[in-house]
């Protein structure tokens, strides 16, 4: 029996909890450090019902475990290897968070000699499919974890032997899919205030003829006002990227930043009510959100 812990239980690590329960895993363990603070009861509430045992600590969290799964903020990633590393010995460490390839690089130097460290990137979002969301794993142990990994139904492919190859394909990725969700904003927010949405969709069908576009618009809007913050984050990792390669990120810094707006004009509740109320409805509240914010 393979035992996994969680260091962050966010609704990443709470999807791949979930599905890795389904899937028949019956030791984990979860340690977040908003547990112990009144914020955290939703988490805890989450493990408890996954059945997940909730830590009292890293330390607590670790011990025992075979598999540790790193899901926390991209800001926070490197602080969370960090804090397990004192009680890791030779456990397989997987960092699944959205970063740039020389954070994790970094990351995997400072586990170097206490864990087997894996670059994970995970290439879609975690619901529906939650552990069999679709995953490339890399580094020096990737080989050895991938199968592993199967063995849960994890659909996990090996990008390559180098620490950062996982990381840097969803980077380099990020630039045009979340690039893409701010274009959307900028172009039908506009379109819907100068009252030509509906020609600007067929002009755009002509264009690209493979998209479904109001479905385009919805789906980018919605993912943008449920998950802006974190995919601002997303993408300053994604500029530091860029820079790492000696690419301007012209695109990647504006994308964070409409990216971090949408972030806050999707927790407003005039916002929230319209994210599957259609295309219409969605985009008028968005713009009279952003009028108010400005």
């Amino acid at each position: 029996m393979t035992r996994l812990c969680f260091i962050g239980f966010g609704e990443a690590g709470q999807a791949l909890a979930a599905g890795l329960r389904d899937a028949g895993v019956g030791d984990m363990a979860a340690w977040d450090i908003l547990f112990p603070m009144r914020d955290g009861e939703r988490l805890r509430r989450g493990a408890e019902a996954i059945g997940v045992r909730v830590a009292a600590s890293a330390a607590d969290a670790v011990r025992g475990a075979d598999l540790i799964v790193s899901a926390v903020t991209a800001a926070s990633s490197l602080e969370a290897a960090q804090s397990v590393k004192p009680h890791t010995d030779g456990q397989v460490f997987l960092d699944i968070n959205s970063v740039s390839p020389g954070r994790k690089q970094e990351t995997a130097r400072l586990l170097a000699t206490s864990a087997r460290y894996v670059d994970v990137a995970v290439m879609a979002p975690v619901h529906p499919a939650r552990h069999m969301t679709p995953m490339l794993v890399a580094g020096p142990h990737a080989e050895t974890a991938a199968p592993l990994l199967q063995g849960f139904g994890m659909n996990v492919s090996v990008a390559g032997s180098e620490v950062g190859a996982a990381a840097a394909i969803k980077m380099v990725r990020s630039v045009m899919v979340k690039g893409m969700e701010a274009l959307t904003y900028e172009c039908f927010v506009a379109a819907a205030r100068a009252g030509v949405t509906d020609q600007v969709i067929a002009s755009l069908a002509k264009s690209f003829p493979g998209l479904d576009w109001p479905k385009v618009i919805e789906y980018n809007l919605e993912r943008m006002a449920s998950h802006g913050v974190r995919r601002a984050a997303e993408m300053e990792e994604v500029a530091d990227t860029l820079r790492e390669l000696g690419v301007e990120p012209l695109m990647a810094t504006a994308t964070a930043q409409r990216q971090r707006e949408m972030g806050g004009i999707g927790k407003q509740e005039k916002v929230r009510g319209t994210l599957h109320a259609g295309r219409a409805a969605l985009l008028n509240a968005i713009s009279a959100a952003a009028q108010d914010r400005h």
